[in-house]
Formats: C-alpha cells, sequence, structure tokens
C-alpha cells in the first residue's frame, strides 16, 4: 500500500485500478488505516462505513481482473455528505433532531454511485440541516480547514471537503443550496461543481430548500469534478481533450462579488485574471440590476422555503438547534404565501434577463467567496456568527438565484478560489473551460 494514493487524483487512481498497477482492495484498505488512524476523523465523518467499503471493493477486484469495470471510477473510494440516504446506515443531516433516522433504501444518486463501483468509505459531517455556509456544528462536529485547524472549513458540506483535503477519500459528494459546494471547496483548495437545479436527482437527499437544492462534488481536480459527474448520472465522460482559454470570454461581474473582499481574496482573483489572459482569455467587465435585485429576494425565497419544510420538526425540539441556525429558520414565518410567490415569479424574471445579457461570454468570473475562513473560537458569538455566514455566502449564492450551474478552482493562494458561472444544464460545457482554466493557475 502507498500512502501517495491519497494524494493522488481519483482519476489517476481509476486510471491505476484499469491500468492493473492498483488493487481497489489495497486502495481502501489504505484509506480506511488513514480512517482508523487521523486524529481529525471523528471532525470529518459522522460514521464510516468499513464493513460496506470493504465488500464493494472487493467485488470491484473482481471486475477489474475481469476487465469488466463499470466506470473510470470504479474501486476508487469515497464520502457521501450525510444528508443523502444511504440504506441501514443512519442519515442525519447534521442534526440532533433527526438523530437515529434509518433510512431503508439508498437515494438514486447512491445507488448509482454503487453501480459505477465507487467505494463508500462513509457519511461526512454537516452544518444543522445544511442551512449555513461556515461549517460550524457545535451541535454534532466542525471539521477544521486544512490550511488553519483553529479555522472553519466552509459549508454546508464541510466534512465532505475536508474528507478529500486531509486524504480520508479520493472524492467526495455533496449539496449545494446557496454555495454549500463552492464555500468548502474554496477554503480547502478544491475543485467544487455546483450542478443546475433539476439536473441531477434529489430524491431521498434530506432537503433545505427543495427550489434549490443540488448535488456536487467535491474533488481534486476538474477532470475528476467531471467523472463524478458522469459515474452519478450513468453517462459517458465530457470530453476535456484540447480544451483552451485561447479566445473564450469572460465577463467580470462587477455587481456586489467584488465588494469588501479580504485582501487575500483580491489578490488570488487578480492573479487569476492576469493567467486566464495569458492563456488568451478576453476579459470583459459588466454590471448586472438583475443580480443586485435579486440578491434582495433571497430572504424570502430560502427562509420561507426552508421554514415551510422544517417548522413543525423544529419547534417541537428547538432546543436541540444551534440558535442562530434555528433563527435562521424561524426568519420564514414572517413571510406571506403571496410574499414567496410574488418573490419567485420575480426571480424568474431576473433569471431570463441575466441568461439574455450573458449569452455572448463563454462565463461569468467571481472570487468564489469575499472572505478567508474564520476562527472557530470567534464563531460561538450568535452576531458574529450572523454576520459572517451571510458573506461567506454572499457570491456563491448569485449562481443559485440565477439558476446556474458553477465551478470553483483553486487559485494557488491557500483558501481562495477563483469561480466561473455558466449558463443553466451548460456543466459540460463549464468542465471544458474548468480544465484549461486548472491549466492556466497551474
Amino acid at each position: 500500500m502507498s500512502s501517495d494514493w491519497r494524494k493522488m487524483t481519483a482519476a489517476g487512481l481509476g486510471r491505476g485500478i484499469g491500468a492493473g498497477k492498483i488493487d481497489p482492495v489495497e486502495l481502501t484498505e489504505c484509506f480506511l488505516s488513514a480512517l482508523d488512524d487521523s486524529s481529525e476523523t471523528p471532525r470529518i465523518y459522522a460514521r464510516t462505513t468499513p464493513g460496506t467499503a470493504r465488500a464493494e471493493a472487493e467485488v470491484a477486484l473482481k471486475r477489474a481482473k475481469d476487465g469488466n469495470r463499470q466506470s473510470a471510477l470504479d474501486g476508487v473510494p469515497v464520502s457521501w455528505k450525510d444528508l443523502f440516504d444511504t440504506a441501514g446506515v443512519a442519515t442525519e443531516a447534521g442534526s440532533a433532531l433527526l438523530k437515529g433516522r434509518v433510512p431503508e433504501a439508498d437515494a438514486p444518486i447512491v445507488a448509482a454511485g454503487r453501480m459505477a463501483g465507487l467505494v463508500s468509505l462513509g457519511k461526512t459531517h454537516l452544518t444543522e440541516l445544511a442551512f449555513s455556509g461556515l461549517g460550524y456544528n457545535p451541535m454534532t462536529a466542525s471539521p477544521p480547514c486544512v490550511n488553519d485547524p483553529d479555522a472553519v472549513s466552509g459549508g454546508s458540506s464541510s466534512g465532505a471537503a475536508t474528507s478529500v483535503a486531509f486524504g480520508l477519500a479520493a472524492a467526495a459528494m455533496g449539496s449545494d443550496t446557496g454555495g454549500s459546494v463552492r464555500v468548502p471547496a474554496a477554503w480547502n483548495d478544491l475543485v467544487g461543481l455546483k450542478t443546475t437545479h433539476g439536473r441531477m436527482s434529489l430524491k431521498g437527499a434530506v432537503p433545505l430548500a427543495e427550489k434549490f437544492d443540488t448535488p456536487g462534488p467535491l474533488t481534486r481536480s476538474v477532470e475528476d469534478a467531471a467523472l463524478m459527474l458522469s459515474v452519478l448520472e450513468g453517462r459517458k465522460p465530457t470530453d476535456l481533450a484540447g480544451a483552451s482559454l485561447d479566445g473564450k470570454t469572460l465577463a467580470v461581474l462587477d455587481t456586489i462579488a467584488l465588494d469588501g473582499l479580504a485582501s487575500g481574496v483580491s489578490d488570488g482573483f487578480e492573479q487569476s485574471l492576469k493567467a486566464f489572459e495569458r492563456a488568451g482569455a478576453k476579459i470583459t467587465r459588466f454590471s448586472s440590476a438583475e443580480v443586485e435585485e435579486a440578491m434582495g429576494l433571497a430572504g424570502v425565497l430560502y427562509t420561507t422555503e426552508a421554514y415551510a419544510i422544517w417548522g413543525e420538526t423544529i419547534e417541537a425540539a428547538p432546543e436541540k438547534m444551534f440558535p442562530p441556525v434555528r433563527e435562521r429558520f424561524r426568519a420564514g414565518a414572517s413571510f406571506s404565501g403571496v410574499d414567496y410567490v410574488r418573490a419567485w415569479r420575480r426571480l424568474e424574471v431576473l433569471r431570463a434577463g441575466f441568461t439574455a445579457a450573458t449569452a455572448g461570454f463563454d462565463a461569468v468570473m467571481i472570487p468564489s467567496v469575499a472572505i478567508l475562513p474564520p476562527k472557530i473560537a470567534d464563531l460561538a458569538d450568535d452576531d458574529y456568527f450572523t454576520q459572517t455566514n451571510l458573506m461567506a455566502l454572499r457570491n456563491t449564492r448569485i449562481g443559485n438565484l440565477m439558476g446556474s450551474c458553477a465551478l470553483t478552482l483553486p487559485t494557488g493562494i491557500p483558501s481562495v478560489g477563483v469561480s466561473l458561472v455558466g449558463a443553466p444544464m451548460t456543466e459540460e460545457r463549464l468542465l471544458r473551460l474548468g480544465v484549461a482554466a486548472e491549466a492556466a493557475l497551474t
């Protein structure tokens, strides 16, 4: 077994298995041993599933020997955010309200992963019911940022990101409602893909706000993200060969996204602009009245749906929740059905306007997160938590509100990511652009 396997991309591991150079059973044991030895495992994994992992690895080995691998990632160990249902294994969504919840069946996305040969290492921690972008969860666990053990990892897919960043999984599946894939990916120097709402099944996933919830992978490379998407959709991977930035047009969104950036974030973004220009991209800047107006609708859109889904459960045992997260849910009770419907009808108009305004660009470019990871100790202050949470999610939320797909890439500056935002249902195009941008940045 090789500790180097824990630093490799999922695609690289998959190629090694396909070439007969990596035994998926030995690979799985390597990761399971790391889970046993790491002091961070309890803060990253809600529960591990070694028995399942070993059984899946044995079957993957047989397929590899028989020349019958089911996908490019057959035999590769991954983690699942603890809101995707797994048959016979607790799925609690980071909340004491759901303690002991054990589903009878896999979510379709989990079942698709098993069919493709992904080896499931376990379920990762998240913020309560996925309703925070910080990764701070005093009710269960708060995974540490890979760049600062005293800072949060970002959320809500906090354990998903750190399972990959700390070498405790080769890739991870998370979910993104307002930034929950991209924030932790950016803060832990990973690639994170927010898929278009409705593209991938959310059946069997514990909901937050179903009209915004989207699944998405957190990985070491754009190629890994492309492979995870294809595996879970049961289709051929996106062809990334020959991707280039030369002649591509990238639009920098001046509206809101560039306001109040932390110094390191500003530096990383400017360096990314220069790198893309050197690679032949044409950079332009534009403003968007649609984005500005949509941001003002976020409160009614998110909290109303979230409280409609969870209000009765929360009020039956409110003491089981971290107060700032609980009060964020409760904010939805102050809006009427009329408010909610009007907001959604207006958002649909704004989305159409934004899509039309950006149709001439290959992607919109923004800093992934405006701030750097805050210290865990500081977030015990409720007011600071609330303010910091809103700032962490500000930029990522633009993609959710506009109905876009989005990809965050590490810039080379620790905990600083740059995002490419694409039109709805254009993930393949975005991934090709992303792999070229990744090359330019490295």
